[in-house]
């Protein structure tokens, strides 16, 4: 008799789609039934008639199966995290790859990104997506030996998938700015994996520490050369990683 596997879910982060996962679902086919979700206004989605983290997250839940493991890569690890809280039945355990409680740096918050960075990177991703989105790619998958082929399937899975929407791109970077989940996080229940890269601007791994700190039942797993996107560069080592946290917790 055949047992049933696992189901992972995983989330892509603000202006990416699903295809982002294609890499790691390799590794982890054998051993989760996968479903690599989009968020609204990405992937090919409408957008929600509000576009904001809670609307996200409740949409999240929605097309949870139950007792899903989640895993929620950059924005999608906030978003992750908002479901986790709202809907705490839905989600059984938590991958926070690449997550932060808060993008934007602020006095007493140094583990983030200076405000006029993101608003830069905000502002070029609105009105180049597709250029915007190769040349990050192209900043996560450098160093690695199979880049330039890694980088060609990455993009022409990106050309078959249909562009962000615009409004949902807005409502994105609003939420990249104003998110923060600090006084929050404590009260996650699940068991939960922060994977973060030793070389991620991003999100600075100060903000993976900060995140194994203050969640309850957190173990973290840092990749020493990795940067933001861990599961295009360093694919086997995340699904390692993962593969051991869902079977020992």
């Amino acid at each position: 008799m055949h047992l049933a596997k696992p189901h992972l879910a995983m989330l892509h982060g603000w202006g990416m789609n699903a295809r982002v996962f294609d890499t790691l679902a390799e590794w982890l086919a054998d051993d989760f039934e996968l479903h690599a979700l989009s968020l609204p206004g990405h992937g090919g989605r409408a957008a929600l008639p509000h576009n904001t983290l809670q609307s996200w997250a409740d949409d999240l839940a929605q097309q949870l199966p139950p007792q899903s493991t989640l895993l929620g890569w950059s924005l999608g690890g906030q978003v992750a995290m908002r479901a986790a809280l709202d809907h705490p039945h839905a989600i059984a355990r938590l991958v926070l790859l690449s997550a932060t409680p808060a993008f934007v740096a602020t006095a007493e918050w140094s583990a983030g990104m200076a405000l006029d960075d993101l608003e830069a990177f905000g502002r070029s991703l609105i009105a180049d997506p597709e250029a915007t989105l190769l040349r990050f790619l192209s900043l996560q998958t450098r160093g690695m030996a199979e880049q330039k082929p890694v980088l060609q399937r990455l993009r022409q899975a990106f050309a078959a998938v249909p562009p962000a929407d615009a409004g949902a791109l807005a409502s994105g970077l609003d939420i990249l700015r104003e998110t923060d989940l600090r006084a929050s996080v404590p009260q996650l229940t699940q068991p939960t994996l922060v994977l973060h890269g030793a070389l991620d601007t991003l999100t600075p791994p100060a903000a993976g520490d900060w995140l194994a700190a203050h969640v309850p039942n957190a173990q973290l797993r840092v990749l020493s050369r990795a940067a933001h996107a861990p599961q295009l560069s360093h694919s086997a080592e995340v699904a390692v990683a993962i593969r051991e946290f869902a079977a020992h917790g």
